[in-house]
């Protein structure tokens, strides 16, 4: 029999790291299994049961645990194989999981180092209570960091033929740790900063560029921490395709001018894809979490990324922090907002099992959901009614503006017309369609939705009329328009003819594939032919 090693992600596109370390770097024939929370959990346990195996394990996150929980008690049901916990979610409260599950162990902290004394422990009976990181129902062994990655092998190579790998996030590692010790974060608890050697890294990189792996995301909390940053840097630009995007977390008051200089001087656009963490910038908030943040700094060097346009900018708050009320949130929200950056993510803080934010919940009066992802619902200076008021900015924020469909005229028209963007997207949530909220509409109902609510606000014709390229461009095939055609004949055949002279088109074709409308005191004509919108102005 031999070891499973089951990983259930979030999405389809996902990978997940852990499992494939933990067979990479053990000696044994280990099996490994994946599958997503969209799974069935007949679907997983027939695939997990087929065979004997000499244990099950899980990798565990808090987007998994439920389902996790839900197939752990229906295992013990009926098969006596040991099962095992692994991973964040579990590492740092192995006793409520030992004492309320069936479960038999719990690996805590990095694996990798101690994966083969499991199995050794399992296949022979080799007792485990000098191995570090067990924990079971009899004892318990603290957790030791592996202080040498030099010594782990990559998880890189022996899936090479993995199915969709094109199709799929690639995750890779230069760093484990964070120099920062933010409250709310596991990697606070990690006690030290460690790094893979720069050729190891770069080995993997080109690696995984030349498998045909689209999308690559490092994993390091702080890549502008690592003194290899720049070079790891330049191997990517050397070695990139055109359709490559690679993303990195960085913390944005300490990132070197010098770095995104060299960025903004050798890669094309869209290469690299900052996340920065934000959070908050309300100084006594961030000192209460143990964050030391320079706004003023942090703010030159977004606006120097947008400014350049060459980074894919993702920005990061959390709302629900100490001390930081409705209003003072709201002032967090407008100042991050009026940066500009493509994305902006606001999520609710987590009160994750082993972070000091927990620990500390009764001394801010935290109430947060019993079951993951621990989600705040309320602390001494947020209630429930304004956890509520801010996630409704969020549904608006996520719809109007992070998906992008009004390029970068929504942005302008909230920051040229309103002093808060805050209160803009509570007004429109209050009138915004059900269908709308929920997610279900038609493009053409979104972009009706927020002419339609900037026109009650007073807004000018030349405004709206700036939404019109976004919708035609987003359609492949001539759209039906949440907008007025220009069907008169005459004057249709006189723009058409036009049209044709000026930019040396085919008549017959724009008639047959064209569509007109009125666009700032012109008309504009959308030509779909070929399964893109082609946009001619006709004054």
């Amino acid at each position: 029999m031999v070891p499973l090693i089951v990983g259930i992600n979030a999405k389809f596109i996902h990978t997940n790291n852990a499992i494939r370390l933990l067979k990479a770097n053990s000696r044994f024939d280990v099996e490994i299994l994946e599958f997503t929370i969209k799974d069935t959990l007949d679907e997983v346990i027939e695939k997990i049961t087929d065979e004997p195996r000499l244990f099950i394990a899980f990798s565990c996150y808090i987007w998994n645990i439920e389902m996790i929980k839900a197939l752990v008690f229906r295992l013990k049901k009926t098969t006596n194989t040991p099962i095992i916990l692994g991973g964040p979610e579990v590492s740092y409260d192995a006793n409520t999981f030992l004492d309320t599950w069936p479960i038999d162990m719990v690996i805590k902290g990095e694996g990798e180092h101690i994966i083969d004394d499991v199995i050794q422990h399992y296949q022979s009976d080799i007792p485990l209570i000098n191995t570090p990181g067990i924990a079971t129902k009899t004892f318990q062994t603290p957790p030791q960091e592996i202080t040498n990655l030099k010594t782990l092998k990559s998880p890189h190579y022996f899936d090479f033929d993995q199915p969709n790998r094109d199709k799929r996030i690639a995750y890779i590692e230069s760093s484990r740790g964070c120099p920062y010790r933010c409250s709310y974060c596991l990697s606070s608890l990690e006690k030290t900063v460690r790094f893979f050697p720069l050729e190891s890294v770069r080995k993997d990189l080109i690696y995984l560029i030349e498998a045909g792996v689209k999308h690559i995301k490092f994993l390091d909390r702080t890549f502008n921490a690592n003194p290899d940053a720049l070079a790891i840097i330049d191997t990517i630009i050397k070695h990139r395709r055109d359709d490559l995007s690679v993303q990195f977390e960085m913390t944005g008051d300490t990132l070197n001018d010098s770095l995104i200089q060299y960025i903004h001087t050798h890669a094309p656009k869209g290469l690299f894809r900052f996340e920065i963490g934000i959070q908050s910038t309300h100084d006594k908030t961030n000192l209460l979490v143990g964050r030391k943040q320079n706004n003023d700094r942090l703010f030159k060097t977004i606006k120097n990324i947008i400014q350049h346009d060459i980074i894919d900018l993702h920005l990061d708050l959390i709302a629900g922090l100490p001390k930081e009320d409705l209003s003072r949130f709201k002032k967090t929200f407008d100042s991050v907002y009026n940066l500009g950056a493509k994305e902006l993510q606001l999520g609710f803080l987590k009160m994750l099992r082993g972070t000091k934010i927990r620990e500390e919940a009764q001394v801010y009066g935290y109430q947060y959901a019993a079951i993951a992802p621990y989600e705040v619902i309320s602390h001494n200076d947020l209630c429930q009614e304004d956890i509520r008021t801010i996630k409704k900015v969020m549904t608006i924020l996520d719809i109007c503006h992070n998906k992008g469909y009004f390029g970068n005229h929504f942005f302008q028209i909230i920051k040229q017309h309103y002093p808060s963007a805050f209160d803009v997207f509570l007004r429109m949530h209050a009138v915004c369609d059900h269908k709308i909220l929920n997610r279900h509409y038609q493009l053409e109902d979104l972009f009706e939705f927020v002419t339609r609510f900037f026109q009650d606000e007073g807004l000018n014709q030349m405004d709206l009329d700036a939404f019109k390229p976004y919708y035609l461009r987003r359609n492949r095939v001539k759209p039906k328009g949440y907008f007025p055609k220009i069907k008169e004949k005459k004057l249709r055949r006189t723009i058409l003819e036009k049209c044709a002279d000026k930019y040396q088109l085919d008549i017959n074709d724009l008639y047959k594939h064209s569509l007109i409308t009125s666009y700032q005191n012109h008309y504009l004509v959308a030509y779909y032919k070929h399964q893109a919108a082609y946009l001619y102005p006709i004054k």
